[in-house]
């Protein structure tokens, strides 16, 4: 994240691990909308999804859901969108 708590990303979109709404590649950093109204302190980018922290405490997963990895228990499923 930068000073300002923005979040940006690029490079291969597949399973939404970009987490821009789509699974579509960004060849240029973009910012992730889903986190405008929020101040996200760190930042975890792994291989099919990332995880991230904001200044209240919350933690956002986005990405390849499949094994669990995600932290949202029983729904499996591919996030495109932190959640």
């Amino acid at each position: 994240s930068t000073a300002d708590g923005a979040v940006w990303s690029w490079g291969g979109g597949i399973y939404g691990r970009l987490g821009h709404g789509d699974r579509q590649s960004q060849m240029l950093p973009k910012k992730i909308e889903a986190f405008l109204a929020r101040r996200v302190v760190a930042v975890s980018a792994g291989s099919e999804h990332s995880l991230a922290f904001t200044a209240t405490g919350a933690v956002f997963a986005w990405g390849q859901g499949e094994t669990g990895c995600l932290g949202h228990g029983e729904d499996l499923s591919n996030q495109l969108l932190p959640k």
